[in-house]
């Protein structure tokens, strides 16, 4: 019996905790592509996997549906793979530990990977009844959307009929998502020098932070911990207290930092002064980050006095002055939509990377979204504008297109009355600040209808992710509903 078996829809739940299993972090989704082939397999459907990991499985109508358009799912298996420090997980190599508490489910200690774990979970338990009526199912399941996209770039979708797509990778029930902003991923390397210094060692630790998802939170304002950081040694470098041995922040490009490190060497003779300043800074961005953060933290803890490979002082101002310096959050709102976030920027993780030869570079990984594709580029620009002053380099990665608000949608109008007709309210058709793979797919097949939309989840891409139990049952029936309705005669016939 499995964490989830007693739960309803009872095939849903089963089909989430059997890839809950399978580690299926992104870029480490081999073992669940292979898994999803192997479903197709045994059920003798016709499926193809792809050079790069992506599946697509199709399923014939059902009778009488067979002249009725064929539809497409479409979600992701991979999944933002987090954990808390204390949790022993490997998640490169075991499955997660799944718990119910009240309405949600959730992985102990880890992220869950609701997102997009249930869209997966959704369309294997679709393909697997023998009772479910529908037309032609079309089911794409790409790799590494989290970390930009890759799969739904390198897809082929030459061969399949369908032109109405149901994306099943939105976290709010009741949202209809008809389209999203554009982005891009962008690695900075900035070049540094060290040498080896005696000194008195401190780990400085910003932690505390609500964190989130850095396209659907990023709107509310919440603190970056390496931004934050960046401010805090800038301030230190400018009262001349530090030389930097070490820093670290953040765990994707697309999550809001959390947490981040830094370890600095200080001379003996302004250890007061240090641990002063760090005060400071604690008092004064504790009342910045107000009630947005409540359990913000900033505090030092004393290393052993030995020699350290430290930033030379020339280095230390560059780094402290570049993650100061860069642009974080959102940068514009929407003139259009209201609370909606045009463009923005989030310095996701960043580190110092040392090798074996004596060279230090400063890593930063960013995520640049905007609905305006100008906008878009002008602050990639600007980031660039930034990097020639400090010697850095620039790569750019995992561009994808934004996913165009479609005026004329049938399927948009059928699943609001649908909606309406099951619960008695209109659901929010909006747009949103994060990617999704739908106007990269948009962009392969030709007029393609594509509603976004899903059940309830909160804190994704964080440890404390969890998934209500009650709205996947409801989406669930939405979705059956939806499917066994025909274009033909009275509305799905309701």
């Amino acid at each position: 019996m499995g964490v989830l078996s007693h739960l309803e829809p009872q095939s849903v739940f089963n089909y989430f905790e059997e890839i809950s299993r399978i580690p299926h972090g992104s870029g480490n989704t081999d073992q669940i592509s292979d898994y999803l082939v192997g479903f197709a397999r045994e059920r003798n459907l016709f499926y193809i996997q792809d050079a790069v990991k992506n599946v697509i499985i199709v399923k014939e109508a059902t009778p009488g549906y067979e002249e009725e358009p064929a539809i497409i799912l479409q979600g992701h298996m991979d999944m933002v793979a987090v954990k808390k420090p204390d949790c022993d997980i490997d998640m490169e190599k075991d499955g997660l530990r799944l718990a119910v508490k009240d309405d949600y489910v959730y992985a102990e200690g880890t992220s869950l990977g609701g997102d997009d774990g249930i869209a997966v979970a959704f369309a294997l338990a679709l393909l697997d009844s023998d009772s479910l009526e529908h037309p032609r199912l079309e089911v794409i399941i790409t790799v590494d959307e989290e970390v930009g996209m890759d799969g739904a770039r390198e897809i082929d979708l030459s061969k399949l009929k369908g032109k109405r797509m149901l994306n099943i990778d939105t976290d709010e029930e009741g949202f209809f998502m008809t389209s999203c902003a554009g982005g891009a991923r962008l690695d900075i390397m900035q070049p540094l020098s060290a040498m080896e210094q005696e000194g008195c060692a401190y780990e400085i630790v910003l932690t505390g932070l609500l964190g989130g998802h850095s396209g659907i939170e990023i709107h509310k304002g919440g603190g970056n911990a390496n931004s934050l950081m960046g401010r805090v040694l800038w301030n230190l470098v400018r009262k001349s207290l530090i030389r930097i041995v070490d820093a670290a922040g953040g765990l994707a490009d697309n999550a809001i930092s959390r947490e981040a490190r830094a370890v600095v060497l200080i001379a003996p003779d302004k250890e007061d002064s240090f641990i002063k300043a760090i005060g400071e800074e604690d008092l004064c961005l504790k009342e910045e980050l107000g009630k947005r953060e409540p359990d913000f933290s900033l505090y030092v803890t004393k290393k052993t006095d030995k020699s350290y490979l430290c930033l030379t002082h020339e280095s230390t101002v560059k780094c402290a002055a570049l993650l100061h310096a860069l642009p974080n959050g959102v940068q514009a709102m929407s003139a259009e939509i209201e609370n909606l976030a045009e463009t923005s920027l989030n310095n996701g993780q960043m580190s110092l990377m040392k090798n074996d030869t004596g060279e230090v570079n400063l890593h930063i990984r960013i995520a640049v979204r905007s609905s305006i594709d100008s906008a878009k580029w002008a602050l990639i620009s600007r980031v660039e504008a930034i990097l020639s002053l400090t010697g850095g380099t620039l790569s750019i990665s995992g561009d994808y297109q934004g996913w165009k608000y479609r005026a004329d949608s049938p399927l948009r109008d059928k699943m609001t009355a649908l909606y309406e007709r099951m619960y008695g309210v209109k659901p929010r058709v909006e747009a949103i600040h994060a990617g999704l793979e739908c106007g990269i797919l948009c962009s392969k097949i030709a007029d393609l209808d594509c509603v976004s939309f899903g059940p309830d989840m909160k804190d994704i891409h964080t440890t404390e992710e969890v998934l209500s139990i009650s709205s996947t049952k409801r989406v669930w029936e939405f979705l059956i509903r939806l499917l066994a309705g025909k274009d033909t005669g009275e509305l799905y016939g309701i």
